[in-house]
């Protein structure tokens, strides 16, 4: 019985994230298209089928449908991180940490340049974004106090500000990455930013 019910619940999910996935789809298609701030809800309701209210029931906010993503970003961040041997020094297990999103941003280069130029460009995403990347810093400093030596309250400080330095040298060069529609290598300019913030 326990097994039949945990099947239920994984085709449920399963299901709930084909229709994420093609409200998200349909939504960037016509943000694309039209801007994100011209585009209803809606439209994007209407363009997968469905109504506005089931749209809001997958996404909370229009806003969710582009940095929706980001969180599972995060994750994947901290798990990677996770990963790296604990004597590694900070800044060289971020760098590692963050290669599998470079990875990513190359493999999917035609999605992630439009995501991150909407992103870049409209105001109304600004707000979402700050609080999808305040809660990568959550997750990434545990394990960063933890490569760090001193007091708690020290290593906390220091984790934080190497954490916020580390990501905003990955914003930058992703920034200047779509900036560039993808033709300057991702891994160069993030390189070159972490060497411009540690010289």
């Amino acid at each position: 019985m326990a097994s039949k019910e945990r099947a239920k619940q994984g085709l449920r999910e399963m299901t709930r994230r084909a229709v994420r996935s093609q409200i998200a789809e349909a939504a960037m298609a016509l943000f694309a298209k039209r801007g994100f701030e011209a585009t209803t809800v809606d439209e994007i309701a209407a363009e997968v089928g469905i109504s506005s209210r089931s749209v809001f029931r997958y996404f909370p906010t229009k806003e969710d449908m582009v940095v929706g993503h980001l969180d599972e970003i995060g994750d994947k961040l901290a798990a990677a991180l996770e990963e790296r041997p604990t004597d590694e020094a900070p800044w060289v297990a971020l760098r590692h940490a963050m290669q599998p999103h470079l990875d990513d941003l190359i493999e999917n280069a035609d999605a992630m340049l439009a995501t991150a130029l909407m992103l870049s460009e409209a105001p109304a995403l600004r707000g979402a974004l700050l609080s999808k990347r305040a809660r990568w810093t959550e997750l990434l400093v545990p394990n960063v106090m933890r490569r760090l030596k001193g007091s708690a309250q020290v290593r906390e400080v220091q984790a934080r500000a190497v954490v916020s330095a580390a990501l905003a040298c990955l914003n930058t060069a992703v920034d200047e990455w779509a900036r560039s529609d993808g033709t300057k290598s991702v891994e160069k300019l993030l390189d070159q930013a972490i060497s411009a913030v540690r010289s």
